[in-house]
């Protein structure tokens, strides 16, 4: 008797496709952070880390990565020096602290597809802007959105000649015409957090800043990652994991991320 085979009970999804990474950061402390954060997520691995822009291109040489997460300022070759020979291998993402107008400016001259300044995104955040960076969609903080929307406004009356001058890599599609006003919106969801994913979290009454906090919290970082990648002291951490606890009505990091993520029952009589 012929035997067949059995027909599957359901259909299996592909897996999805692992997003390639480099990291690079002359602050050690600051690559372990985004490097924990990011491989945290199950389609993302950091595949190199750099300290220097030099480190950064020969990484990328060696790795070909999806996506090149890049800071300005760093000893020997820095960010801007390197960004014209890193984005002929990947679409770069600026990941800094500097938020000079005019560092904004040349970086996206210079074909940087996106620029966020530390303290102006969450973690997820951070996630999203490096998927969409893959796809070709650029991302911006406030502050370099702002610093783009005052080139356009004082460069030229001309938008779209404006535009054109900045000379994104060619994964980085130009839209055009786009009116200057439209650029405020360029990038709404790194204005605020996901209030449709986690609707329950307004009741707690974190801060921005303590939002931002536990969300790095959540994905596993310590203080002294979460001190280099929000660029304040692990003293003011603990302040803030201090005044988290107690709206959280947790007196855990496991008890706390539970409660953040949606996993646990509300217990607004727990222990303060």
């Amino acid at each position: 008797m012929r035997s067949h085979p059995m027909p599957p009970l359901f259909d299996v999804p592909p897996p999805r496709a692992t997003l390639r990474v480099v990291v690079a950061d002359d602050n050690p402390v600051v690559r372990a952070g985004l490097t924990a954060l990011l491989t945290g997520r199950p389609d993302i691995t950091v595949v190199a880390e750099a300290a220097d822009g030099r480190e950064a291109y020969e990484a990328a040489q060696a790795h070909r990565p999806d996506v090149i997460l890049l800071d300005v300022r760093m000893p020997g070759v820095d960010g801007l020096s390197a960004l014209p020979y890193l984005v002929r291998l990947a679409p770069v993402l600026m990941l800094t602290y500097s938020r000079e107008s005019e560092i904004v400016q040349e970086a996206l001259r210079r074909g940087a597809g996106g620029y966020l300044v530390h303290g102006e995104f969450t973690a997820d955040q951070l996630v999203t802007a490096v998927r969409d960076i893959k796809e070709g969609k650029a991302h911006f903080t406030a502050t370099a959105a702002g610093a783009l929307l005052a080139q356009l406004r004082e460069g030229s009356a001309d938008t779209e000649s404006a535009l054109a001058n900045l000379s994104l890599p060619p994964t980085i599609p130009i839209p055009a015409p786009i009116s200057p006003e439209s650029l405020s919106q360029v990038q709404p969801s790194m204005a605020q957090s996901s209030p449709e994913r986690f609707p329950d979290r307004t009741r707690y009454r974190l801060s921005p800043r303590e939002a931002e906090i536990m969300d790095l919290i959540a994905s596993g970082m310590n203080n002294q990652q979460i001190a280099a990648t929000c660029f304040i002291s692990e003293k003011t951490v603990k302040n803030h994991i201090n005044r988290i606890f107690a709206k959280l009505h947790s007196t855990s990091r496991a008890e706390a991320t539970t409660k953040w993520l949606g996993t646990a029952p509300d217990s607004p009589g727990g222990p303060r």
